[in-house]
């Protein structure tokens, strides 16, 4: 069967890189030279992109625990130079005599590894998918690589993101997966750097999806000057935006455009004849007063709460939402049970923009995504020269940046013994002490932490500090995961429409939504959200249907025991009792696996396991 292209340029893409190849003078049967950096060498490098390694960290994550974490593949990040920064994920399909190309400081360039999707998307500056043999060299033909560039700020390419692994998962969906990735770290990057003194506005074509990392995202000044934009804002604008004036964009001056509340969508007419929805986000550290009269306080209890729709029907988080909601104003800590995925931080959101701190910065902290050794600096901040590595500024800190809002401490339970004692004592004193100063500075903020273990437990084997678990859960709230969840169907369709295009419109075939219904959702409601993003992507107008989900979904299912055995009926279409049934599907589907296994409803992995049962 042949490979399905993922785009249209690919075959060019390949034939280019091998031509480069040749004249690099590579042999295919030679072997990759991922060449040794000396461990000092490879301190350093990892040193230098420190920051981009921590900020891919915690965009990848959640892609790799709740969409790859049970596929057989690695995600690689390296740097401009096509050297190996970091990995996520299994190293077990790796061919021993390979398995220096995947550790930090290994190079995979052209000139040295041949096509490759590291090497290749470094050459083309686009992102690439490489198939077992499109590589150049024979010896990388055991994998295949979806990769993609990432570029900063100032459009520089600094990084490039892969997953590889052996198996043959469709290209299209690693594609999508890797530049799905790509962005979201993009986006961050563009966050951390101009979020704390400047505008945001957020845009795209449906009011549902502009918390997708797929929306257009610029950051302005209050003249209107852009500073920075995705490129996702390019392509739905059709322009570059650097050193353009948002009013040249949009046919609204700044003035009305700054007028905009803080987190009401509006629509705005672009230039051309495209309308889309907006959401503004003021500056963190607002530097010009742009106002003579302060704005009025919203009222708490005229004010629509985003908490009324965390309940739907669902009685455990309806009751979580009610108890939260009247303690939002008596400044008591809260403390959220769930297990990873299920929304701690949708729910904290919720809490924070129904309180009177709404219009103050909500600052949330994932203690297991922070390496260890750098929790201290995160949270309290340093002074310059506090430590190697640190900053020529220094920095104020997590806790400082929360101050007049709200501290949401994710994971705390993962918080190191040091960090918690000195977490105890700014909670006590609401006073702040960075690294290597001896300044006290005070803040007022409002705590809330969550877990997905057992703080009491751990309180008894001494990982835990007793005296900062009684500080942190003045309320204990229990949020279920989604298996649990009685309103189930609803969340699927309201996730849908958060992150479908205006014209997709055709849903789900049935068999999906029962397959939905019967899933175990390990990674709870973030596994859900990604499922359907990357479902959505691959449907482009049709109904979403098996074909359309990641082969971890049914991986998944499988693990669960979910999936009909050979000997059941699938979908009510067709049996896989015997070894006629199966040639004679086949036969009937000219040999397409894929159009067979979406007629039974299962993989195309699960269907190639049944057919190597069968000998077939």
């Amino acid at each position: 069967m042949a490979i399905p292209r993922v785009s249209s340029n690919h075959d060019s893409i390949i034939q280019d890189s091998w031509a480069r190849c040749r004249e690099f003078g590579l042999d295919p049967q030679s072997r990759p030279a991922f060449g040794k950096l000396p461990e000092q060498h490879v301190a350093q490098l990892l040193e230098r992109h420190h920051s981009l390694v921590q900020t891919t960290h915690q965009q990848v994550l959640p892609f790799y625990e709740n969409i790859l974490s049970n596929s057989n593949c690695l995600i690689l990040l390296a740097d401009q130079q096509g050297q190996v920064l970091n990995s996520w994920g299994t190293k077990r399909f790796v061919e021993p005599a390979q398995s220096q190309g995947f550790v930090p400081g290994a190079t995979w360039v052209e000139q040295a590894t041949g096509t490759n999707a590291i090497g290749t998307a470094l050459a083309c500056e686009q992102a690439v998918h490489i198939e077992h043999d499109e590589h150049f060299l024979k010896a990388n033909r055991f994998m295949t690589g979806s990769a993609s560039p990432i570029f900063d700020a100032d459009r520089r390419m600094i990084a490039v993101l892969d997953v590889s692994s052996d198996s043959f998962l469709p290209p299209s969906h690693t594609l999508g997966m890797v530049k799905m990735m790509s962005q979201t770290i993009e986006n961050r990057l563009i966050l951390d750097q101009f979020q704390h003194h400047h505008f945001q506005l957020t845009f795209n074509t449906g009011l549902n999806n502009l918390d997708s990392q797929w929306a257009g995202l610029l950051v302005f000044d209050d003249s209107g000057k852009i500073l920075c934009a995705n490129r996702r804002a390019d392509n739905l604008l059709g322009v570059s935006l650097l050193r353009v004036n948002i009013e040249d964009l949009f046919k609204a001056p700044v003035s009305q455009l700054l007028d905009q509340a803080e987190g009401q969508p509006f629509a705005l007419q672009a230039s051309g004849h495209n309308r889309f929805h907006c959401l503004l986000k003021r500056p963190k550290a607002q530097v010009v007063q742009l106002r003579t009269v302060p704005a009025p306080k919203p009222s708490l209890v005229n004010q629509p709460t985003a908490l009324a729709a965390l309940g739907l029907s669902d009685k455990k988080v309806a009751k979580a939402a009610s108890q939260a909601q009247r303690l939002l104003e008596k400044n008591v800590p809260l403390l959220i049970h769930g297990e990873t995925g299920v929304g701690k931080e949708v729910f904290v959101k919720a809490l924070h923009q129904a309180s009177s701190r709404a219009h103050q910065p909500l600052i949330a902290v994932n203690c297991a995504a922070i390496p260890s050794e750098l929790v201290e600096a995160e949270l309290f901040g340093y002074e310059k020269g506090a430590f190697t590595g640190a900053h020529h500024k220094g920095s104020i800190g997590l806790i400082r940046k929360a101050d007049k809002g709200t501290l949401f401490l994710d994971e705390i339970g993962d918080m190191p013994l040091p960090v918690q004692a000195r977490l105890l004592r700014v909670l006590q004193e609401r006073c702040v002490q960075p690294l290597g100063s001896s300044e006290l500075y005070p803040v007022d903020i409002r705590v809330i932490s969550a877990t997905h273990c057992s703080l009491r437990e751990q309180v008894q084997t001494g990982h835990f500090r007793q005296d900062l678990y009684y500080r942190i859960s003045g309320l204990n709230l229990e949020l279920p995961p989604l298996r649990e969840r009685t309103d189930k169907a609803a969340l699927i369709q309201r996730i849908w429409d958060q992150h479908r295009e205006p014209q997709q419109t055709a849903g789900f075939e049935p068999h999906v939504m029962a397959l939905f219904e019967r899933h175990p959702w390990p990674g709870n409601l973030r596994q859900l959200s990604n499922v359907i993003q990357v479902a959505l992507a691959l449907a482009d107008d049709e109904a979403i249907s098996s074909e359309h989900l990641p082969e971890d979904f049914f991986a998944d299912l499988e693990l669960g025991g979910e999936l009909p055995q050979p000997n059941e009926t699938l979908n009510g279409k067709a049996t896989l009792a015997s070894t006629e049934d199966l040639t004679e599907l086949l036969q009937e589907s000219g040999g397409n696996i894929s159009q067979l296994a979406k007629k039974l409803g299962v993989s195309r992995n699960t269907l190639y396991k049944r057919l190597r049962e069968k000998d077939l």
